[in-house]
């Protein structure tokens, strides 16, 4: 199994309609379409939507390597609101030992605006995949 297949089978990733364009070792890119179930009561874009894209993306970066790794801590500021369009996420790996990674991931609309900004760490757990 490579990451690819592996994130495949990230069903709330699947339903929320969230896309990995790439993928390398500590780094990746996803990509998801904001659509009307993805707002919230003032009509932009639900955080935990954002989120989700964020975590995601930074799972494929985190896993890039073959070696199984959770999300075990993370953070992010919401820059500028986003009603419609598309959104990408950028992950790229800040430090990596045997069982710690650290991640920063940008997210951003189609005219490259940051819309949020997000900070992860992950736990290597030692097994591949």
């Amino acid at each position: 199994m490579n990451v690819r297949e592996l994130l495949g089978k990230d069903r709330f990733a699947r339903l929320l309609g969230i896309e990995l364009l790439e993928v390398s070792e500590g780094k990746a890119i996803s990509k998801m379409e904001i659509r009307d179930e993805h707002l919230n009561g003032v009509d932009i874009a639900q955080g935990g939507a954002i989120f989700t894209l964020a975590d995601f993306t930074l799972a494929a970066a985190a896993n890039s390597h073959g070696t199984v790794a959770v999300v075990i801590n993370a953070n992010i500021n919401f820059i500028k609101a986003a009603s419609k369009g598309m959104l990408y996420a950028k992950a790229s790996e800040t430090s990596r030992t045997s069982r710690i990674a650290t991640y920063v991931v940008d997210i951003t609309n189609t005219d490259g605006v940051l819309i949020a900004e997000y900070h992860g760490t992950a736990y290597r757990r030692g097994e591949t995949f």
